[in-house]
């Protein structure tokens, strides 16, 4: 990326109808265009961050076995009537059209009845079970409230995996496979050390599910944990019983809020009963699927990571989603020949700042971009055969040498 070259502008101001800090950051460093209220376009950097979150993702997953699907955001209701939740007295959160032809079409919030109705054609014996599928797929959601950046959109990218298997006990394996999954991209994404599993309700099919849940200033969700977080609890299922069940005490627990970014279900025969998934088992008896479900938000936890990293300057990326590594400046004419040599080398780890502007502003957006390092070479760093590199989180600046920066790049 040449910034003199891109459409991309960086902004001074956040624009005044966006108040979250995600959203103003991530539009003020050319991340994400506003269409409306909880509606975003990802412009090139933005894409870059968000496919470097799948990347994660679906690396943790297909070491579980799991493969990868898309299916269609436009949603047939018959599956949804049979579950009952095509109502919008049910699920109030529809956007619906109408077709030409006549009839009624929806926008899918989540794909438990389509993928149930899809795998009715592939599944037939307990041979063909365990199936895991996943997909990234955008979902919408007529939210009333959507004013918290990407954080809640009414148009998103969710991560949404469903486990297909024969016994509850295969899908309580499988289950505990996922939980440490998430484990391992939360920590990869810079979000562990924040990021608890966290018991809540299970709805009308478990008696909990469980929620992965950041801790977060601007978090949504209120959550209670006790001394060392290996307990943490959504408030929806704070109760005697509950803690009784987890034993602990209610004077033990700290209140904080958080911002939920990934959630799983055992739904059992929630959907496969209604929907008429079954499998022959080895006597040739028809038995109901058990499923679970696993989503992970892909553009909130984007958010997340604004959140708990941008400081005053403006963002500050973890190198493992970061869109590139390294934001290189070259000053007067010998530091310009040299950084450009350096890029043309490495275009895909490198943002070239060679717009005709004044070297301050070049470090103002290196910091409001929030790349991990920028690498300034000039007359002066080059008398000592060097670049000088300033680490965007820690603030510290070393002189690397040249050859030592290009090996490691």
């Amino acid at each position: 990326m040449r910034l003199s070259k891109t459409f991309i502008k960086t902004l001074r101001e956040a624009p005044n109808d966006e108040t979250a800090q995600n959203g103003a950051l991530l539009t003020r460093a050319g991340y994400i265009h506003k269409e409306m209220a909880g509606v975003y376009d990802y412009l090139p950097l933005g894409l870059k961050v968000i496919e470097n979150i799948k990347s994660i993702i679906r690396e943790e997953l297909n070491k579980l076995g799991c493969e990868e699907i898309s299916m269609s955001a436009l949603q047939n209701p018959e599956p949804w009537e049979k579950t009952g939740r095509f109502s919008d007295q049910e699920v109030d959160i529809w956007f619906k059209t109408e077709l030409a032809s006549g009839g009624k079409l929806g926008l899918a919030p989540t794909h438990e009845e389509p993928i149930v109705n899809m795998m009715k054609a592939y599944i037939s014996s307990y041979k063909d079970l365990p199936l895991y599928a996943y997909q990234f797929q955008t979902k919408f959601r007529n939210e009333l409230r959507a004013k918290s950046g990407i954080l809640r959109g009414r148009e998103f990218l969710m991560k949404d995996l469903y486990s297909f298997h024969t016994s509850e006990e295969d899908l309580d394996k499988f289950y505990t496979e996922v939980e440490r999954a998430y484990e391992r991209i939360f920590d990869r994404l810079g979000l562990g050390e924040d990021t608890f599993e966290t018991f809540a309700s299970g709805g009308i099919f478990a008696k909990y599910s469980h929620e992965f849940q950041t801790f977060l200033p601007v978090g949504e969700d209120m959550v209670y944990y006790n001394g060392d977080k290996s307990t943490v609890l959504n408030k929806e299922v704070l109760s005697d019983e509950v803690l009784g069940d987890l034993g602990v005490k209610r004077e033990e627990l700290t209140e904080t809020t958080a911002a939920e970014v990934g959630n799983i279900f055992k739904l059992k025969f929630k959907y496969s009963e209604p929907l008429g998934l079954k499998f022959a088992d080895e006597n040739n008896e028809q038995k109901n699927v058990y499923m679970g479900c696993y989503g992970i938000g892909v553009s909130r936890v984007m958010g997340v990571i604004v959140e708990k990293y941008a400081d005053k300057k403006g963002l500050v990326w973890p190198e493992a989603v970061a869109p590139f590594r390294y934001y290189l400046v070259g000053i007067g004419e010998a530091g310009v020949v040299k950084a450009e040599e350096i890029y043309n080398k490495n275009p895909e780890l490198c943002i070239l700042d060679d717009r005709d502007i004044r070297p301050g502003e070049k470090f103002a957006d290196a910091e409001l971009i929030g790349i991990p390092y920028r690498v300034v070479i000039s007359e002066r760093t080059l008398s000592e055969s060097s670049a000088e590199v300033t680490n965007r989180r820690t603030g510290e600046t070393k002189l690397i040498k040249i050859d030592d920066l290009i090996s490691e790049i």
